[in-house]
């Protein structure tokens, strides 16, 4: 078997797992889990899992969720929504793993931000206010996730 097949197969995963993560970007408010999300790709949840990690750096549910924060985080700067608004406006179904990871991403949980960032960026675009906000993970030397604070230019 020569190596064009096997880099074909290559290219049509990487294609596949590009339309996952734009599918995740698009519907990160809808119920999606790995299974929904491997079926659509034609792939098994464990391949997806295993591919979308080497691709992306991080499983596609860690994507999903770093999506729905970066989201929930825009919704709390506003400041006219509750926190269970948002949590429910960025397809959370439980108010306590929503606050939970946003305060493993962002470094504090989603009622201090939605007070400290409201003051903090009022009157910066919000273009520029997304920028400097944005969650990052952070990996320790063994290569597992550490979930730090927003980076800042």
């Amino acid at each position: 078997m020569g190596s064009e097949p096997i880099a074909e197969q290559r290219l049509r995963d990487l294609a596949r797992l590009r339309r996952v993560k734009d599918r995740i970007d698009r519907e990160y408010a809808q119920p999606l889990d790995v299974e929904a999300l491997a079926r659509g790709a034609h792939m098994s949840a464990g391949h997806l899992s295993r591919a979308f990690r080497a691709a992306y750096g991080e499983s596609p549910y860690a994507y999903l969720m770093t999506r729905r924060i970066e989201r929930a985080m825009a919704l709390l700067r506003r400041g006219d929504l509750t926190v269970t608004e948002v949590c429910f406006a960025v397809g959370c179904s439980s108010l306590g793993t929503f606050s939970t990871r946003f305060t493993e991403l962002v470094g504090m949980p989603p009622s201090v931000y939605r007070r400290e960032q409201a003051r903090a960026t009022a009157g910066m675009p919000s273009c520029v206010a997304k920028q400097v906000t944005r969650p990052v993970r952070l990996r320790d030397r063994s290569g597992s996730e550490k979930h730090g604070s927003p980076r800042r230019p």
